[in-house]
């Protein structure tokens, strides 16, 4: 797209105890955001992955999906016993949740959004992060698939009234991730047992072509995976975790990034330059360049191709987030959870540091979908105080702060990255240095200084804080005043009328002594 005013407008919903609204995205009028829907009363929201719908939980049971253009609620639900609920990416269907009355009661069930009538239903005894939603989907919509004991199920996202169409073993499977665009492949995971290794297997999701796995990578040591699939669904990359590490370096265990290619070329671990835990990895919005910030602290963060071959190395630093720009471009490397909240913009492709900046106690963050701005929340329940939304130019820059008595949830609403122009334009603003030391610019030593008269939009460095002094101390300046009348603190002037009593009864006591000590003295001669 060409021109920038043709893009749609951002964006951000906001979630308080009791209510969410949307804000009208940046840039604000007059500093000030504009409401687009007022205060709706909910329990919990979420958009769809694509952005087009909006799914909101009410009290008493009911989940409303609202049209995210016009800001209308489109079909509402309702749902004795509702657990849990999610939209499918594109919002076509919606998977609720119930707390099951009976043992053949079937609980999950599949909602057709647009007619409002039940497609599919289903049982499930329980919910963990690998079984919700019951039925996973890719991107596109294309694939739908539900893990069971041993098996796969695939069902036919256009009309889910044929139910399992067909039907993939995979013994002892435990976790899988479908990839992303196109919905082609899936990885499944499974867990040691008996002394055989772990293995993460990729499949087709073609019924013909799934008679053997197209990929495979065996490993011991890990409980559980984490799957990032890239863009074109050409690799995957997933994070083995070991609840216990035999090099007894980590108190949460030890993880490892391996990489596994559809066509068989890639298999094996990442090759990464510092021992420690993989602290997060993210794809760009190519599919050709991945990130991973990993190590002990301080971390180091270093951009990948998909051959894995080193592109960029970010340096060291304070860091376990990475946030890639949805223009593929700029990358956030920051430190959140229990590190400072430090934040270092890079512009990847001239391998420069563009600005940083701090964000303290930040819960969650992301860029805006035309990747202008980056937001990040702090948010209740992890934190109850200093609940607030901050919103930084892409560089770093602060543009916006607003503050919460308590604030659940901020996001931008999901929009594709290709409805925005270039931001070209903004960079060309920037005068940041090349970087020669990654290292020292990754870990603030020296800041990127503006190389022209123009001005570089770079966050001035935090304040060190002040050294610690106990409460007794804070009052001593007071109590010096008291005894000393005021020649301690001020160092000069003339002693008060106490003080100088005090001096002389000393003095007394001085000469009291002397003189005791010196009569006992010739008594002895």
């Amino acid at each position: 797209m060409s021109s920038v005013e043709q893009s749609p407008a951002l964006e951000i919903l906001v979630r308080e105890p009791d209510c969410f609204s949307i804000w009208a995205g940046p840039p604000f009028p007059n500093s000030k955001p504009t409401s687009k829907l007022e205060k709706i009363p909910c329990t919990s929201t979420k958009f769809s992955e694509d952005g087009s719908k909006l799914l909101v939980t009410k009290p008493n049971g009911v989940v409303s999906i609202y049209n995210c253009k016009s800001l209308t609620e489109i079909r509402s639900f309702e749902v004795p016993n509702l657990l849990a609920s999610a939209l499918s990416p594109c919002g076509t269907y919606l998977q609720t949740f119930q707390k099951s009355t009976s043992p053949q009661e079937k609980n999950v069930v599949v909602w057709n959004v647009e007619s409002g009538v039940p497609v599919y239903q289903l049982l499930q005894k329980n919910m963990s992060k690998t079984t919700w939603p019951s039925i996973q989907f890719s991107s596109d919509e294309s694939t739908a698939c539900r893990m069971v004991t041993n098996e796969i199920h695939f069902f036919d996202t256009k009309d889910f009234s044929k139910g399992i169409i067909y039907k993939l073993r995979v013994p002892g499977v435990a976790a899988i991730g479908i990839s992303k665009t196109p919905g082609s492949y899936l990885a499944a995971f499974v867990p040691e047992a008996k002394g055989m290794p772990a293995s993460v297997q990729i499949y087709s999701c073609n019924k013909d072509l799934q008679t053997q796995p197209l990929a495979r990578r065996s490993f011991f040591r890990c409980s559980s995976v984490q799957f990032h699939w890239n863009k074109d669904s050409f690799g995957v990359l997933f994070i083995a975790q070991s609840d216990v590490d035999k090099t007894n370096q980590s108190y949460y265990g030890e993880t490892k990034l391996n990489y596994l290619t559809v066509d068989g070329s890639h298999e094996g671990l990442v090759s990464l330059k510092k021992e420690g835990p993989v602290h997060d990895v993210q794809w760009s919005i190519s599919g050709s360049e991945f990130a991973v910030v990993y190590g002990f602290m301080p971390a180091k963060a270093t951009v990948f191709d998909k051959k894995c071959k080193v592109l960029v190395e970010l340096g060291e630093g304070p860091y376990n987030t990475i946030r890639w720009n949805p223009k593929g471009r700029f990358l956030c490397l920051a430190g959140f959870g229990n590190l400072p909240g430090n934040m270092a913009f890079w512009d990847c492709s001239e391998k420069r540091l563009l600005g940083s900046t701090k964000a303290e106690c930040s819960v969650t963050s992301e860029w805006s979908p035309d990747g202008r701005y980056f937001m990040t929340a702090t948010t209740a329940p992890r934190l109850q105080i200093d609940n607030c939304v901050k919103i930084f130019h892409h560089d770093g820059f602060l543009y916006f702060t607003k503050m919460f008595d308590r604030l659940y949830q901020a996001e931008w609403k999901p929009e594709a990255p290709e409805k925005f122009g270039e931001i070209n334009d903004l960079v060309k603003s920037v005068g940041a240095l090349k970087i020669e030391e990654p290292r020292k610019q990754a870990q603030g030593s020296k800041a990127a200084q503006p190389s022209s008269s123009k001005t570089a939009y770079v966050s001035a460095p935090p304040a060190k804080p002040a050294a610690y002094r106990p409460p007794h101390a804070k009052n001593a300046a007071v109590v010096q005043q008291e005894l000393f009348g005021g020649l301690a603190a001020s160092g000069s002037g003339e002693m008060s009328k106490n003080a100088l009593r005090n001096k002389k009864r000393r003095e007394k006591q001085r000469e009291k002594k002397a003189a005791e000590a010196s009569g006992a003295g010739e008594n002895d001669n």
